[in-house]
C-alpha cells in the first residue's frame, strides 16, 4: 500500500514561494507564445483557459469523518515515557491507535506553511487521501488519547483555514494577472509592428446637442479546458469601436426603449422600421461621424449600421418579438453583418407579449444554447443583457452583443 510520510503544513517550506512559482510559470508561459497566436487569439477565451489552468484546489480535511483502529505493535524501550520500567535495546508490546482523516481537495498543500500560521506541525502518513496518526497506548485513560486526537484536528483545522486563505487569495488575483500578462504582452508586439495608431473608429461625443425631449437615465470544477485554437497566420490591424463609444450608443437606445414603455398609447401603432428611425433620430445628432464621413446608416428595414471603410463596425437589429425561434434567427442575420474582430452589436426585441417576465426568462436559459454563444457578461438593467459571441466559424473573432428588450403591448 502506497503511503508517504509529511511533515504536515512544514515539510516544503512557505506557501507563497510555491505560489509565486506559479505565478512565474504562467507569465512565462504567456510570453513564449507565438507572435501570431497573441495577436490573433480571442483575448477572453485565452485569459479564461489559463485561470483554469493555475487555479489552485484548496484544501478539506474531513475530521467529522474521521475514524480510528488499534493493534499491538513492538514498541522500543527508547519510545516509552521515563516512568516505564523497561531495558534500552528491548521491545515490548502496547496497543497502537491509528486515526485516519479523509482528505480533500489539493493534497500538495499539506507540505507548505501558510502566511499566517500557529508554530505546530506534526509526522503523520498520508494513505490513500487520508492522513494517518499514530498515538502508542501507554495510558490506561481513554481521556488521554481523545485529547490528544481533540488537539490535533484542532490545529489541523486551524492550519487548513489559514492555507486556504492564502490560496483563495491567489485564486482571485488570476484574472488581473493573466489579464496583466497578455496584454502587456500583446501591447509589446503591436508596438514592434507600430500598429497601435489608427485601429479605433474615431467617433466622438458630440457636444451641445438640443435635445427635443429629456429621457430619465437609469441609475445605473474537475474540467477539462481546450486552449483556444488560432487559425490565422499574421496579423491584420482592423479597427474597432471603443468601448466608451459603444456603451453611449446603447445607453441612447435603452433610453428611447424607456421612453417606449412609459408612452404605449404613443408607440404601439408603431412598426419595426418606425421604432428603428426613433433611435436614429436620437444616435445621429449625439456623435459626430467617422474619418470617412459615415455616420449611422440604415441599410435594411430594420438595422442600424455603423461602418468603416466598408465593413460594419457596430450592427444593431430591432425586431418584434415573435418565439424563441425568430429571437435565435435574429441573432444568426446579425452576426452575419459582421466579419471583424472584436465587433460591436445589439439586438432589440419590442415585445407584445402581455406576460413579459416569460419572455425575459426565456432569454436568460436560452441564449447560451446558441452555436456561437461565448459568455454571458452581466446585466446593465432588468431588460438589458450583455453577452460574448463569436462570428461564424472563427471563435478568436469577438462580438460584444447586447440584448435589450422593451415592452410596448397593444393598447385596446
Amino acid at each position: 500500500m502506497y503511503y508517504r510520510t509529511v511533515k504536515v503544513f512544514y515539510q516544503r517550506g512557505d506557501l507563497s514561494n510555491y505560489l509565486h512559482s506559479l505565478e512565474t510559470q504562467m507569465n512565462e508561459a504567456i510570453r513564449n507564445e507565438t507572435e501570431d497566436y497573441i495577436l490573433n487569439v480571442n483575448e477572453e477565451e485565452y485569459i479564461h483557459f489559463n485561470i483554469n489552468q493555475y487555479t489552485q484546489k484548496t484544501l478539506e480535511i474531513d475530521v467529522e469523518n474521521a475514524y480510528a483502529d488499534q493493534k499491538e505493535e513492538m514498541i522500543k524501550a527508547e519510545h516509552f515515557p521515563r516512568t516505564f520500567f523497561v531495558h534500552s535495546g528491548k521491545s515490548y508490546p502496547r496497543m497502537v491507535v491509528y486515526f485516519y482523516i479523509p482528505v480533500k481537495g489539493n493534497t500538495e498543500l499539506l507540505n507548505y506553511t501558510p502566511s499566517t500560521r500557529i508554530f505546530w506541525t506534526e509526522e503523520m502518513k498520508l494513505q490513500n487521501n487520508e492522513l494517518v496518526y499514530r498515538v502508542v497506548q501507554f495510558s490506561e485513560n481513554v481521556d488521554d488519547i481523545n485529547r490528544a486526537f481533540e488537539r490535533l484536528t484542532s490545529n489541523l483545522k486551524t492550519m487548513e483555514g489559514y492555507i486556504n486563505e492564502d490560496v483563495q487569495q491567489f485564486n482571485s488575483s488570476l484574472r488581473t494577472k493573466i489579464s496583466s500578462a497578455f496584454t502587456s504582452r500583446k501591447q509589446e508586439l503591436l508596438k514592434r509592428k507600430n500598429l497601435l495608431t489608427g485601429l479605433k473608429v474615431p467617433l466622438k461625443k458630440a457636444e451641445n446637442v438640443s435635445k427635443t425631449f429629456t429621457i430619465p437615465t437609469p441609475a445605473i470544477r474537475e474540467k477539462i479546458t481546450v486552449k483556444p485554437y488560432v487559425t490565422e497566420k499574421g496579423y491584420t490591424p482592423e479597427p474597432t469601436l471603443d468601448m466608451n463609444t459603444y456603451r453611449a450608443v446603447l445607453q441612447i437606445i435603452n433610453d428611447m426603449g424607456k421612453e417606449f414603455e412609459r408612452k404605449p398609447s404613443v408607440y404601439s401603432d408603431k412598426g419595426e422600421e418606425q421604432l428603428r428611425d426613433h433611435f436614429l433620430m436620437l444616435l445621429e445628432p449625439n456623435f459626430d461621424g467617422s474619418a470617412t464621413g459615415e455616420t449611422f446608416n440604415k441599410t435594411g428595414k430594420t438595422d442600424i449600421l455603423l461602418r468603416h471603410e466598408g465593413n460594419n463596425v457596430f450592427v444593431g437589429e430591432c425586431k418584434f418579438w415573435t418565439g424563441i425561434k425568430g429571437y435565435t434567427k435574429t441573432i444568426d442575420q446579425l452576426l452575419g453583418y459582421l466579419t471583424w474582430r472584436d465587433s460591436k452589436a445589439a439586438v432589440v426585441m419590442f415585445v407584445r407579449n402581455k406576460d413579459f417576465s416569460s419572455v425575459l426568462e426565456r432569454v436568460e436559459h436560452e441564449t447560451s444554447n446558441h452555436a456561437n454563444f461565448l459568455g454571458f457578461v452581466n446585466k446593465d438593467d432588468e431588460t438589458w443583457f450583455n453577452y460574448r459571441f463569436h462570428i461564424n466559424g472563427d471563435r478568436n473573432r469577438e462580438v460584444k452583443l447586447a440584448v435589450m428588450l422593451y415592452h410596448i403591448p397593444t393598447v385596446q
